[in-house]
């Protein structure tokens, strides 16, 4: 049986280490050692959506996961025509310092998510977010090399004096900006 040791690790990586292990057994059982009840109740949920049965025991706030797969996870890889709408760069309107965090986590996480959007339109602040220094360069590299197309708006770039420093993505302007939104199924906005 493998076992995933997520203890110490930050929200949502518990999760991820749970679906990288369950992606890599055909079926079978896999046990996750959490330390946090928020965490537990993460992995519960997400291999519970995965159609596995779940059994948890708790000893000493040291909680043991353990997840029972009878058949390979069909997860749909195929790109929709969703487009995540990032306006900021934070997440929320709190705090700017936690609001960077979530932001890191937001798109880190979505990295390893299916289906991943068909695009990503930053606007205001947020097309710091694609220039060189930000914090989360790495997850929109990564996105954009899984396909997901990244635009930038050219007059936000230039308000913010980062235009030369763009690293992903391409730019865009207000009319493909709403030609994208109002042509997407869903639009996320951030």
């Amino acid at each position: 049986m493998k076992k995933v040791d997520a203890r110490g690790l930050p929200c949502p990586r518990p999760v991820i280490e749970t679906k990288k292990a369950l992606k890599e057994i055909g079926e079978g059982s896999i046990t996750v050692i959490v330390d946090r009840p928020e965490a537990s109740e993460n992995v519960q949920r997400f291999a519970k959506s995965q159609g596995c049965k779940v059994k948890v025991s708790q000893k000493e706030g040291i909680f043991r996961i353990a997840i029972s797969k009878a058949q390979p996870m069909q997860v749909e890889a195929k790109k929709h025509d969703i487009v995540i709408f990032i306006t900021g760069d934070h997440l929320g309107t709190g705090d700017e310092k936690p609001g960077r965090v979530l932001m890191k986590s937001f798109l880190s996480t979505l990295c390893d998510n299916e289906p991943k959007p068909a695009k990503i339109i930053l606007m205001n602040s947020g097309v710091k977010l694609a220039a060189e220094g930000s914090d989360v360069l790495e997850a929109l590299l990564l996105l954009e090399g899984d396909g997901v197309k990244i635009f930038s708006c050219g007059a936000c770039l230039e308000y913010y004096k980062v235009k030369d420093a763009l690293k992903v993505g391409k730019i865009n302007d207000m009319y493909y900006t709403i030609q994208s939104l109002m042509s997407a199924s869903k639009v996320i906005k951030i």
